[in-house]
């Protein structure tokens, strides 16, 4: 049987990607493969300008425990137009020359609450990587920093026949308890133990440190597995 490493994101919300930069940022219900390899970067010590090229070659697969649901946050965001400051030091200096001429904007974010996945990769250094979630470098979030997660990924090496089977051996926290796979997501082609369709994503890292992103294409299916008991 292929060997996986399987660990856990567990947070009390949560922000999954979709497009930036607009006056609304909406959210996936699952985290994407690029949102992963951003958290292996994290707990391995990488920049976003430093080689992502061996992460890049992993499989992964993530699957959710929980019926997550959306929630709304409204805020505002100031801005200062180029032509009302010239080389600022620092956003508050640039906000105080600025006076009158800041532009105000009302913006939302999205977030989905309850959240707990399970991630399965396959195809690389498994106890690098397993090494590096037990101890990270950087701090990690799921999605944005207002999202820290609730657990440690804990982190364990596991043989099965697909990433579904191999997410039942994962060990929720003793307040979450077993739970059964929602649904879970993998690159178009993976087997999943269960009829899949595809979706397609943006959600392809094409210049991290420009958060420049393409399209993806998913198997999405719905396998019926549930996590074991949790062993001390």
């Amino acid at each position: 049987m292929p060997d996986f490493l399987v660990f856990q994101l567990i947070a009390t919300i949560g922000a999954m990607g979709e497009f930036g930069g607009h006056d609304r940022r909406g959210s996936l219900d699952l985290p994407g493969r690029s949102a992963v390899i951003g958290t292996l970067g994290a707990a391995l010590g990488r920049r976003r300008n430093e080689s992502f090229e061996d992460l890049d070659g992993l499989g992964v697969a993530v699957a959710s425990f929980a019926l997550t649901t959306p929630l709304r946050d409204y805020h505002t965001v100031q801005t200062v137009p180029s032509a009302a400051i010239k080389q600022p030091q620092s956003r508050p200096q640039a906000l105080r020359d600025a006076g009158r001429k800041v532009n105000t904007t009302l913006t939302s974010r999205d977030y989905r609450t309850d959240c707990v996945f399970g991630v399965a990769l396959w195809n690389g250094d498994l106890s690098q990587l397993e090494a590096a979630l037990r101890r990270p470098v950087f701090q990690t979030f799921l999605g944005r920093k207002a999202c820290p997660l609730s657990a440690p990924f804990d982190p364990q090496q596991v043989g099965a026949k697909t990433p579904s089977h191999a997410l039942a051996h994962l060990r929720l926290p003793p307040w979450i308890g077993p739970r059964s796979m929602s649904k879970i997501a993998a690159d178009e082609g993976t087997e999943l133990g269960a009829p899949a369709r595809i979706e397609t994503r943006h959600d392809r890292a094409l210049n991290r440190p420009l958060w420049h992103f393409g399209s993806r294409r998913y198997a999405i299916a719905h396998p019926d597995i549930q996590t074991s008991e949790v062993t001390s």
